[in-house]
């Protein structure tokens, strides 16, 4: 008799890798739908469906992050940006959004104002509409996730990418450069002791990490000059895992390979500092506000070109191979070895053992 193989192992923190996602996840999917042309999939932040008049829906979902340590207007600023940032890798602009919020019982009427103006207005400006959603206060809620949302965009059914597009000869760029979350979150909620490390004027240069938590503008800005065989050819957001599990998302999804040069990856001195301090890698960690994107040959100038004029840092960092040469970095030192998911995102374990640190620091 044949033994059952064990199920997949849950990760201590964070997102399911692919083992758990194509074992559990992903066979099992409600009812199959004609209308659905990209479903779940792991390293492909949208769904898109047919709305049979030679247009598509694109849709994504994502947790409604608040942390109150970044401020309520900040935090909420924030809590859109990752919602609109995963839609518009697609490069679909946003347009409709629905938001369930679970919230802590702590929350207060002020603070809850406070964020749903912030919401508002932002939605306002980046032309999104606010169509659904519930609103309640609950035990067991805690911060920063307090709830859910999905938002959505229309375009024609072949415009529109996702990280499955990238094909051989493609060449990869990158913008703003690695840990983008990751050092801002810390820049935020540890202010002071950045300024007893490193100075006054350093932690004020980290605290304006905070704003470049969004791709939306590059996104959109690079899917301006084309889509597909006309220029980018897929787009994916450096979150968790960051620069390296990003690019290997774009790899395992497309079925391509990748050579990718760590010396052209722009590092800013303010991030590689606070990764330092907190003794995390910056390649791997959670990266919200790093595009990673795919174009096809010759498109790459003009795209970097009109990143740059909208005073985005980007850089060509590497070309897509044919699967079987696989995916490796050319390492700063000339050697040369595999690139591969991390599974684990070294930010979330940090962060929580700084936070209880802290804790722990004002008990005593």
């Amino acid at each position: 008799m044949s033994s059952q193989p064990s199920p997949p192992e849950l990760p201590t923190v964070g997102k399911v890798d692919a083992s758990v996602f194509d074992r559990l996840i992903l066979p099992r999917l409600g009812r199959p739908r004609p209308d659905v042309v990209v479903g779940p999939r792991n390293g492909v932040d949208v769904g898109v469906l047919s709305l049979g008049d030679g247009r598509v829906l694109v849709t994504s979902t994502d947790p409604f992050f608040l942390d109150p340590g970044a401020g309520w207007e900040r935090s909420a600023w924030f809590a859109v940006h990752i919602l609109a940032s995963d839609l518009a890798t697609s490069g679909v602009a946003p347009t409709h959004l629905t938001v369930d919020l679970n919230l802590p019982l702590e929350m207060k009427r002020e603070e809850l104002a406070e964020v749903w103006e912030t919401v508002h207005r932002e939605c306002d400006r980046l032309g999104i509409a606010i169509v659904a959603g519930h609103t309640g206060r609950y035990g067991g809620c805690a911060y920063p996730m307090v709830g859910g949302a999905t938002i959505f965009g229309f375009a024609a059914e072949d415009a529109y990418v996702t990280p499955a597009m990238a094909q051989p000869g493609d060449e990869v760029l990158l913008t703003k450069g690695p840990a983008i979350e990751a050092a801002a979150l810390f820049a935020t909620s540890f202010r002071e002791e950045l300024a007893t490390a490193y100075g006054e004027a350093f932690a004020r240069e980290a605290d304006g990490l905070f704003g470049q938590m969004s791709v939306v503008d590059e996104a959109l800005t690079a899917a301006s000059l084309g889509l597909r065989d006309n220029g980018v050819t897929a787009m994916h957001d450096a979150t968790e895992g960051g620069v390296w599990g990003g690019l290997s998302e774009i790899a395992t999804a497309s079925g391509i390979g990748l050579r990718i040069e760590e010396e052209a990856i722009p590092m800013p001195t303010t991030v590689r500092r606070i990764c330092d301090h907190w003794g995390i890698d910056p390649m791997i960690s959670i990266s919200e506000g790093t595009l990673l994107l795919t174009c096809r040959p010759g498109f790459s100038g003009a795209i970097l070109e009109r990143l740059h004029d909208r005073g985005i840092t980007a850089a060509r960092i590497g070309t897509c191979l044919p699967e079987e040469e696989g995916s490796w970095i050319e390492g700063t030192d000339g050697d040369r070895r595999a690139l591969v998911h991390p599974r684990t995102d070294p930010f979330w374990s940090a962060y929580g053992q700084a936070l209880a640190a802290r804790t722990s620091e004002s008990a005593s």
